[in-house]
C-alpha cells in the first residue's frame, strides 16, 4: 500500500506526520529521486539556498537565487533526460529576521512552480517541509 494514498503527486505540503525514513523508503519504492535539505543552520535566504544547492548537488555555478532554484528544479533537470519523479524534503527551514515569511513562502512558492512544470509532463514532484 502506497504511504501515499491521500498525497497527490504534485503538491508542496507541511511534513506533518510523516517520518523523513518512511518518505525516503516510499521514494526507493516508487524509484523516485529523493531529495533531502537540512536547513536549521541557515538564517538567511542565501544559507538556505546553499544549503540546498548543496544537498541536491546543483552545479557549482549556482547563483543563489529563487530564479536559479527555480531553473535547477526545472528545465536543467527537464534537459538532462526522463525523469521516474521527484520526492523533496526541506527540513526545519527557518523562522529568522533575515528569512522571514514573505521569505519562506517564496521559497515554497518556487517548489510549487516546479510541482505544476512536472505536473504538466506526468511527473510527480511532491515536497514536504518542516519550519523551525
Amino acid at each position: 500500500m502506497s504511504l501515499f494514498k491521500t498525497v497527490p503527486p504534485n503538491v508542496v505540503q507541511s511534513i506533518r506526520a510523516f517520518r523523513v525514513i518512511d518518505l525516503q523508503v516510499e521514494a526507493a519504492r516508487l524509484g523516485q529521486h529523493f531529495l533531502y535539505a537540512y536547513c536549521a543552520h541557515a538564517t538567511t535566504k542565501q544559507q538556505v539556498l546553499a544549503s540546498i544547492a548543496s544537498s541536491f548537488h546543483f552545479p557549482k555555478h549556482f547563483g543563489k537565487n529563487f530564479d536559479a532554484l527555480s531553473d535547477c528544479l526545472t528545465s536543467l533537470v527537464y534537459k538532462s533526460g526522463q525523469q521516474s519523479g521527484f520526492l523533496v524534503v526541506l527540513e526545519q527551514l527557518p523562522n529568522t529576521a533575515k528569512f522571514d515569511k514573505e521569505a519562506r513562502e517564496t521559497l515554497l512558492d518556487v517548489f510549487r512552480d516546479a510541482a505544476d512544470f512536472w505536473a504538466d509532463k506526468k511527473v510527480a514532484f511532491r515536497v514536504f517541509y518542516s519550519f523551525q
